[in-house]
């Protein structure tokens, strides 16, 4: 019975979207890794929690639901939710689609005018743009598909891959078919 899903890609591949919906369609509870990771500050995501903390934290959220959606990153820090997870989604798109998708939530998240040159966001707004820029072509030592391609390969749960500019409905309908033909 597929019951604990965990879905990952890349900053801004969809992965929290997806999460969302799969989480309405099944009635799962939706549990995002950002409010593990990081620690509630306005603006947001400024602080790392450290990891024994997010790791408990984490865990005791996990432990109150039988049936939950987790998205985000674990890789360098939560493989131990490994061997609670039936399934997991892995969501690659194309660079240039992501980045735009990026550079829009931040406008969102922090104010047009912040985050362009001459705002007070823009510096952090640049500096994550180019890390999430080299998801493509960096090495195993960050947040890249090198690295998640290496941490798939150690699940022994069944990963489903959705590559490419899929809609969230094909992308949920996809996650939703596997789900029946294997429950």
């Amino acid at each position: 019975m597929i019951q604990k899903i965990h879905i990952l890609g890349a900053s801004g591949s969809g992965t929290t979207t997806l999460g969302e919906e799969l989480s309405k369609k099944l009635g799962y509870q939706h549990i995002d890794t950002d409010n593990y990771f990081w620690v509630p500050t306005d603006p947001p995501f400024q602080v790392k929690r450290d990891t024994k903390d997010r790791q408990e934290l984490l865990m005791k959220e996990l432990k109150n639901h039988s049936n939950w959606i987790l998205t985000g990153s674990l890789c360098g820090w939560g493989d131990i939710f490994i061997p609670m997870f039936d399934l997991v989604v892995y969501l690659w798109i194309p660079a240039d689609l992501r980045l735009n998708r990026l550079h829009v939530r931040e406008a969102k998240r922090y104010g047009k005018d912040a985050v362009m040159e001459g705002g007070c966001h823009y510096e952090k707004t640049k500096v994550f743009l180019d890390w999430a820029s080299k998801y493509d072509t960096g090495g195993m030592e960050v947040r890249s598909r090198v690295l998640h391609d290496h941490w798939l390969q150690s699940l022994t749960c069944p990963v489903i891959r959705l590559e490419g500019d899929l809609t969230v409905e094909d992308r949920v309908r996809k996650v939703e078919d596997f789900i029946s033909k294997n429950n």
